[in-house]
């Protein structure tokens, strides 16, 4: 019988015997989990020692760190004493959101004048803009501070300045040639690399300049513990590298969210299901369930339901703006879904040759601007290219808005670079961006970007990539081992959860989920059993009886009986 397989390319970390074998005589680890953390980056036992446990590390003050800091902790003084009308410009997405929440927790904890704004996705696409500005100009706004957005909206900026307003920028966005001319700018890309706070996402920023300005004014008292869980909240929704403090302060608040002080996050993970007896949330908590509904109402619905939800005291609002962001998880799901569908008829029918380009560009009609980017992962995962996705803006189908997701090798923001005299607006990291050109670029932007991929990518980069970190055989599984991994949270970007091949395993049962999505499975290895799961494999079904293949470990609790699943990742023909 003729099996399909999915096609990967699986590479192993290097080993390194000595420095595990320090870890485990010194530190008393597994050699595994020894080995996890040297895969992490880690070189020696001091910094392997700063990583089991970040509060052990030396942290220097963000007021030395951030250049603009003092000044912008003095601007925020004066407008607070003198009462002067403060205005957030926030944005859509779930950094955006909980930026903008966490700030006016904060400023009005300290007596500000404080409103907000956030741009619509549909009508004015990413970050702040000439019609913001004049808005609040007219509203009597004496001083405009961004969150997560800013750093590349340089006409915006200085039109304020024109008009007599004050700007702080705080983001965390790659920094464009030119600097927009704010009175402050607080962005972690303008310190070294080596700083600990180089990673923060734009919740980040807000975070340590509220809680700096707060302890400038003696007020911190009752204010850190709601500002972290938003900061927790905001920094794995976005997808930061949990590196630097961005690992010491999530630790720390991943602890507090079961028993949150904000109503808003209490009412959200009822509806999630989220255990309420958990000692701590995990990352997929946030990834997973509380992230995407925050997150699809930035998508689908109105941002001000999530900011509601996040600063209000009352019972009735939280519970109502819960069910809000619950509802429209529900709806992106089926958009979503049938976005994907298309696309794949798209890519397929056309065809559209992306393994010849090395990018896959695919452009229609009538798709949700807000779930674009969700179904550009996806087609990353499928397809292992990097994927720009686009539709026509509804109002003026003479410009195409757009979403990007890369891959390893590839390089989204300096891809939209390479296209800067083709597009309109544009922004974005190595991983992912935001774009938006003119129709008739269309032909030129393809070319550009294949010629842009033929230069960086081999055809070999072509399938999607997976990092092992140890080769176990099943005699190695248990729950000393998954506890073990666990106390390394959390796992996220550039601290990912670690991933574990097994060889020659047989495979004794499968058959597909209820829906017909995910495949169910039953492994045997030495006369050992374990189950796993292979989410939206429903296309490789069946699977061949023996072969090699790659994990995630996950505790899975159903009905109170606790069992070890594998979260299957990859499969191939057994090496054996």
């Amino acid at each position: 019988m003729e099996y399909k397989l999915p096609s990967q390319r699986w590479k192993f970390y290097p080993q390194n015997p000595s420095l595990t074998k320090e870890l485990v005589e010194k530190l008393g680890l597994s050699p595994v989990v020894a080995q996890i953390i040297i895969n992490r980056g880690m070189v020696n036992l001091d910094e392997v020692q700063g990583y089991v446990n970040p509060e052990i590390i030396d942290l220097p003050s963000p007021l030395t760190e951030f250049p603009d800091l003092p000044k912008s902790i003095a601007i925020l003084q004066s407008s607070i004493e003198l009462q002067q009308k403060i205005a957030i410009c926030g944005d859509y997405d779930a950094d955006g959101m909980t930026s903008t929440a966490l700030l006016l927790r904060a400023f009005r904890h300290l007596g500000a004048n404080v409103d907000y704004a956030i741009p619509s996705r549909m009508k004015d696409g990413y970050g702040i803009n000439k019609r913001i500005v004049e808005e609040f100009k007219q509203e009597g706004v004496s001083l405009i501070l961004t969150v997560d957005n800013g750093i590349s909206a340089y006409d915006a900026i200085a039109h304020a300045k024109e008009l007599g307003l004050q700007v702080i920028i705080t983001d965390h966005h790659d920094l464009p040639p030119i600097l927009p001319p704010a009175d402050a700018i607080l962005n972690p890309k303008l310190l070294p690399k080596t700083s600990p706070y180089y990673g923060l996402a734009g919740v980040g920023v807000a975070y340590v300049l509220a809680v700096t300005l707060a302890q400038s004014l003696n007020k911190l008292q009752g204010l850190t513990k709601p500002l972290l869980e938003l900061y927790t909240v905001g920094t794995i929704a976005d997808l930061a590298p949990l590196t630097g403090v961005n690992r010491r302060w999530l630790k720390r608040g991943l602890k507090l969210l079961p028993k949150s002080d904000i109503l808003g996050i209490k009412k959200l993970s009822n509806l999630a299901e989220i255990e309420s007896k958990k000692k701590l949330l995990n990352a997929e908590d946030i990834g997973f369930k509380i992230g995407p509904r925050i997150n699809a109402i930035g998508r689908i619905g109105d941002p001000q339901i999530v900011i509601d939800l996040l600063t209000t005291d009352d019972e009735g609002i939280a519970i109502t703006r819960a069910m809000q962001c619950d509802q429209n998880n529900k709806q992106r799901k089926l958009i979503q879904n049938n976005i994907e569908q298309e696309a794949i008829k798209l890519i397929e029918e056309t065809p559209i040759n992306w393994k010849e380009d090395r990018v896959l560009l695919v452009i229609k009609e009538n798709w949700h601007h807000g779930v674009i980017g969700i179904v550009a992962s996806h087609l990353v995962e499928r397809y292992g290219v990097p994927v720009f996705i686009g539709t026509y803006e509804e109002e003026n189908p003479d410009i195409i808005r757009g979403s990007a997701r890369g891959i390893e090798e590839f390089n989204v923001f300096l891809a939209l670079q390479n296209c800067d005299d083709l597009l309109g607006k544009y922004g974005g990291h190595k991983a992912a961006g935001g774009f938006s050109f003119p129709t008739k670029n269309l032909p030129l932007i393809h070319d550009r970007l294949r010629e842009f991929a033929h230069q960086t990518l081999i055809p070999e980069y072509l399938k999607p990539l997976i990092k092992i970190d140890a080769e176990i055989n099943f005699q190695d599984i248990n729950f000393k081992l998954l506890q073990e991994i666990d106390s390394l949270y959390p796992w996220g970007i550039e601290n990912n959860e670690p991933i574990f091949s097994s060889i020659n395993v047989q495979i004794s049962s499968q058959k597909l989920t209820k829906t017909g999505e995910h495949l169910q499975l039953t492994f045997m290895q030495n006369n050992l059993e374990l189950k796993g799961i292979a989410w939206r494999w429903h296309q490789y079904y069946p699977l061949p009886p023996a072969v090699d293949i790659a994990y995630k470990l996950n505790e899975n609790d159903w009905n109170g009986k606790k069992s070890i699943q594998l979260n299957i990742l990859g499969v191939r023909k057994s090496q054996e």
